[in-house]
């Protein structure tokens, strides 16, 4: 990397949140470790990160309130919960929070490093850049590498696996996005879990789309979703 990724760790087992910090500088990230969610919030306000690693049970704050705070602070910052938990509710809940991903313990050290490449390289704070995507349908223009999706002069900052949903139906207007090809183009695995998960970002941004009458995302029941909206020529 040409300049490190400042990341936040917010993890309260010590020995872990040890591990964790260890691991992930010696993979090139600078990272700054707080053993509870008040200290990592305090941290936050202090610099700028580039992305946020949130256990959900710590104590003085949870990782879920923690999130809350931050996003009033940055709300673009990108997020991934650390969990013990595996019940559903609560990862619905994180994704309804925006996280870009969410990974139970235990878990390979590997796999987290996977997971945190994909979220940084969708939301481009890697070093890697895409190509300038700009789509315009409808009312709407939606930039894909700035993760802006524009109506007039409103404008709503996408966070990354919407603006990867989006992109894909943009590719796919007026045509039938199927799900497992979503599935395994932003989450890699085409579960049930994940497409519940999937559902939650279609309906936000279904919310985003709700100002133009001529756009609509609507189900194709058994196969999948399709952005309805006159194409914008250049």
């Amino acid at each position: 990397m040409d300049k490190k990724i400042n990341l936040l760790l917010a993890e309260d087992d010590k020995n872990l949140g040890s591990i964790l910090k260890t691991y992930l500088e010696a993979k090139g990230f600078q990272t700054t470790l707080c053993e509870n969610g008040q200290e990592a919030l305090e941290a936050f306000k202090k610099q700028e990160f580039n992305f946020c690693i949130l256990d959900v049970m710590m104590p003085v704050m949870d990782g879920f309130t923690l999130a809350k705070e931050i996003q009033k602070i940055d709300k673009n910052v990108p997020f991934l919960f650390l969990t013990a938990k595996s019940i559903q509710e609560d990862k619905f809940q994180g994704f309804e929070l925006g996280a870009d991903d969410y990974i139970t313990k235990p878990f390979s050290m590997e796999e987290l490093l996977l997971r945190l490449k994909a979220i940084l390289r969708r939301s481009n704070v890697s070093e890697h850049q895409h190509k300038n995507h700009i789509y315009k349908f409808g009312k709407y223009t939606f930039d894909y590498d700035r993760q802006l999706l524009t109506l007039g002069k409103s404008q709503n900052k996408l966070t990354s696996k919407e603006a990867e949903l989006l992109r894909l139906l943009c590719d796919n207007l007026n045509e039938v996005l199927d799900r497992t090809v979503a599935l395994n183009k932003i989450w890699y695995d085409d579960s049930y879990f994940n497409a519940r998960s999937m559902d939650v970002y279609i309906t936000k941004l279904r919310k985003f789309l709700k100002d133009d009458p001529e756009v609509e995302l609507i189900n194709v029941h058994g196969v999948g979703f399709k952005l309805v909206a006159p194409e914008v020529e250049e």
